[in-house]
């Protein structure tokens, strides 16, 4: 068991303007080291970290209230300095795995069932703004005034450094390859040194039939099962290349990094946003059923309304914003819930989508609200107590953190956090990935097979162009 020395202290936050920084910059100028990341989704926030000045973890299904008194305890009585400005000021990135009971296995080796972590040096950036932040743990026995210059000439010193490239360009092979809307372009298939799927087709096909054989001699509506495909490559994964493709490609999605080793590297773009606190207002959204892109615009709206009018996907979806509905009202003094579905267009994919916000009776901060949401329908099942024991009992492959909350808190403890999928986990020359598709009572295993391959897509193809073909 890990032992947590770093809190031992009062932390002490400087922050200082960066202008024209970037986190791509900020980033590679860290490779090597513990490094975060996170970007909203349609221009948001972009966050990054490297360092650790501070880590908290926590076992066990008192994970999210050990991780909020962790938070507290770091938080309480810290020195933040140029906290006025909202980009500037401390945060911890991680996350938590997707069951309370979390035993890693090879893949998911060095993480832990919640853990997160204050980065040493701190980039913040909307816009034309950006503030450079630096934390530091303080020995009770010294003084803040003493060491706050010290801080401050660190912060000048990495700044310099930070301005003097420019953003590293993008390579030719990314910079050809085809546009994320799907009019008019040839998907590249997937070629790297070793590909494989462990999980066979007759194997899948009988866990489905198990899932729904159950749906009908039970009170379980939804279970959501996913499966696994392993890479390897001939060179250590080139996990930079590949967010920057995501963030030139998926700009509609959440991109994140969780890198608390370096070269061990949980990143992803994911379109589901878990939820978004800032004080009493509540950000959500309901992410289920899904369809393929079409290869022309007619084809693409054809797609969409029949992902519209399909029971199937109409009934999985309601599911998931009816349990988020549930989870939310005792703790909302507002709830705003369309009354139909929208469509969500992403590279390849396109799911129904509904957004949701709340304004809350309390500013408690962002972590009750996790505790609460996750999982939703859309990763776990319906209803929860029955849906976890059967993907546990179901599943080969543990998930780790994939379809698990992966975020950040500010000192506030408000935060945002989005839902892991598309995503990938990798282990310098090796890659996993995982997708999962929602199970009902009249699910097709070949149709849900091809759900998951078409999931499988984007983080696949990120993975080729960047990585080239082995």
């Amino acid at each position: 068991m890990k032992d947590n020395n770093k809190m031992n202290g009062r932390l002490i936050s400087v922050s200082i303007p960066a202008p024209g920084v970037e986190t791509a910059v900020f980033l590679q100028q860290a490779i090597g080291q513990e490094r975060f990341y996170w970007h909203d989704a349609n221009g948001g926030v972009a966050l990054a970290g490297f360092g650790v000045a501070a880590d908290l973890f926590a076992w066990g299904n008192g994970r999210f209230q050990q991780i909020q008194q962790q938070a507290r305890q770091l938080f309480t009585n810290a020195i933040i300095h140029d906290n006025q400005n909202k980009l500037a000021g401390p945060r911890l990135f991680g996350g938590f795995a997707f069951i309370d009971n979390f035993i890693p296995d090879n893949t998911w080796s060095i993480h832990y069932p919640a853990q997160f972590i204050l980065p040493h040096y701190q980039l913040s950036q909307q816009g034309e703004q950006s503030w450079l932040t630096l934390n530091a743990i303080l020995p009770h026995n010294e003084s803040p005034k003493a060491i706050l210059p010290e801080l401050q000439t660190a912060l000048t010193t990495r700044l310099t450094l930070l301005k003097k490239p420019p953003r590293p360009p993008l390579t030719q092979a990314i910079a050809d390859c085809p546009p994320p809307h799907p009019s008019n372009r040839k998907l590249p298939t997937p070629s790297p040194l070793h590909l494989n799927y462990p999980m066979p087709y007759p194997n899948w096909q009988t866990m489905i039939n198990h899932a729904t054989h159950t749906m009908q001699t039970s009170d379980l509506n939804k279970v959501v099962l996913s499966r696994v495909c392993e890479i390897r490559y001939r060179q250590k994964v080139d996990v930079d290349g590949t967010l920057a493709y995501l963030d030139d490609h998926y700009p509609d999605c959440y991109r994140f990094l969780f890198e608390p080793r370096p070269f061990h590297a949980f990143f992803g773009a994911t379109p589901e946003l878990l939820v978004q606190v800032n004080g009493r207002s509540l950000q959500t959204m309901g992410l289920a059923g899904s369809i393929a892109r079409g290869k022309t615009p007619a084809e693409d709206e054809t797609l969409a309304q029949e992902l519209l009018n399909s029971a199937k996907n109409q009934h999985e979806h309601a599911l998931v914003v009816e349990s988020i509905r549930r989870r939310l009202e005792p703790l909302a003094a507002k709830l705003d819930i369309p009354s139909q579905p929208s469509i969500l267009q992403l590279g390849y994919i396109q799911h129904l989508h509904t957004p949701i916000q709340a304004s809350l009776h309390r500013a408690d901060g962002i972590l009750p609200i996790l505790k609460n949401l996750h999982p939703t329908p859309a990763l776990g099942g319906q209803p929860r107590h029955l849906a976890m024991p059967f993907i546990s009992q179901a599943e080969p492959v543990p998930r780790g953190w994939y379809g698990a909350p992966v975020g950040w808190l500010n000192h506030n403890l408000d935060g945002a956090f989005g839902v892991a999928i598309r995503s990938a986990i990798s282990q310098d020359r090796r890659v996993w990935l995982y997708s999962g598709a929602g199970i009902v009572a009249d699910s097709d295993p070949q149709a849900e097979w091809e759900e998951t391959k078409l999931k499988f897509r984007p983080m696949l193809n990120a993975l080729q162009i960047v990585n080239g073909k082995l």
